[in-house]
């Protein structure tokens, strides 16, 4: 696949926890809520699967890592800690951290309970994987079968079908498209906003239908956030002083609008399944322009190096530092939130869509 360049690196999108506010390592007590959490997407909840692939979209080297468990070392999270699906991992009960499907260190116990396929540096939009040479989001399917058959034979048949029936899958993708495909590197010429967003709600249904047609039966589809105000597209595309970009916005809206009507159409086609779309826009949004309401002084700019543009190796320990208070920060590098932020999004998405999937 075609090798990405520096600046195209730079605005890679993430979204997707400084200081801990979830609970550390260690075995839940309560009883799992749910077998197994199974997630396909970007680098906002790509645990470590870059790592191992022919890329140069990692964060398996510090600061990433900075305050990580710990250990304090680099996982390939983008991000100074934990990510969304560690969080809801761990509120569900199944375990702490939610690990990487292509991690040479994966256990039996943690295949069991389930994985990530995510991939930094992916979307919808079949072009953007082959401009970031990462895994598409139908290779992520291809992984899932291959899943399934080393559940199959580390615990039967009966596994796998408890996963497929009562797991919970959820897909979070679409920024890179956007951030990087659409605008950074202009390779949709043909396609206005609304089109390019029913184009993505064309690949992202598709992806769903196709989830639903291997077995999964609790599904929830990740909205798009606000794009535009994230501090490297401030920086690219907000002009001197570096607000929200409109068009970025105006896209992730109209995709998250039609996503959220072909969502219900299809539940409606599918009674034996339940699919919930997370709307996070509003939220994320309001942490954005409100942050001291959430506990943060810093909105507009990352946490490493300048904070205008730094991510993934541009984000690196030679040569960028990192700020004071990571607690203060909403932001880790100029495209992905920090662990503290994450941890507050995650308990939104989880009291107000994730109960969904779990009522029988």
């Amino acid at each position: 696949m075609q090798r990405h360049t520096a600046f195209f690196l730079v605005v890679v999108v993430v979204l997707s926890p400084a200081t801990a506010t979830a609970k550390g390592p260690g075995r839940n007590k309560k009883p799992a809520s749910s077998p197994a959490l199974i997630v396909f997407g970007d680098s906002i909840v790509d645990p470590g699967n870059n790592n191992g692939i022919n890329t140069i979209i990692k964060a398996n080297f510090p600061p990433y890592g900075h305050d990580f468990q710990q250990n304090h070392s680099p996982t390939g999270r983008f991000c100074n800690g934990r990510i969304p699906t560690d969080f809801i991992a761990s509120r569900l009960g199944i375990k702490e951290l939610l690990p990487a499907y292509l991690s040479p260190d994966l256990e039996t116990q943690d295949l069991l309970t389930g994985v990530s396929f995510a991939s930094g540096g992916t979307g919808f939009d079949p072009l953007t994987p082959r401009l970031a040479s990462v895994i598409s989001m139908p290779e992520q399917l291809v992984l899932l079968e291959q899943y399934k058959e080393r559940v199959r034979g580390a615990a039967g048949e009966a596994r796998v079908a408890e996963i497929m029936n009562r797991g919970i899958f959820a897909i979070c993708a679409g920024s890179d498209d956007v951030a990087n495909t659409y605008f950074t590197m202009r390779a949709r010429p043909g396609y206005d906003h609304e089109s390019y967003a029913a184009l993505l709600v064309h690949h992202a249904a598709a992806f769903v239908d196709e989830l639903v047609k291997a077995g999964a039966r609790k599904v929830a589809m990740i909205g798009m956030p606000p794009i535009g105000c994230v501090p490297s597209q401030r920086t690219l595309s907000g002009g001197m002083e570096r607000g929200c970009s409109e068009g970025h916005n105006e896209i992730a809206e109209a995709y998250n609008s039609g996503m959220k009507r072909r969502m219900e159409e299809m539940a409606r086609r599918q009674p034996g399944t339940k699919l919930v779309f997370m709307d996070i826009y509003g939220f994320l949004l309001d942490m954005m322009m409100r942050p001291t309401a959430y506990g943060f002084t810093q909105s507009t700019m990352g946490c490493c190096g300048t904070g205008l543009l730094e991510v993934s190796v541009l984000c690196n320990g030679v040569t960028s530092s990192v700020c004071d208070r990571v607690g203060d920060y909403l932001f880790w590098d100029s495209y992905h939130p920090t662990e503290k932020a994450y941890s507050i999004l995650t308990d939104f998405v989880y009291d107000k869509y994730v109960k969904k999937l779990l009522l029988d």
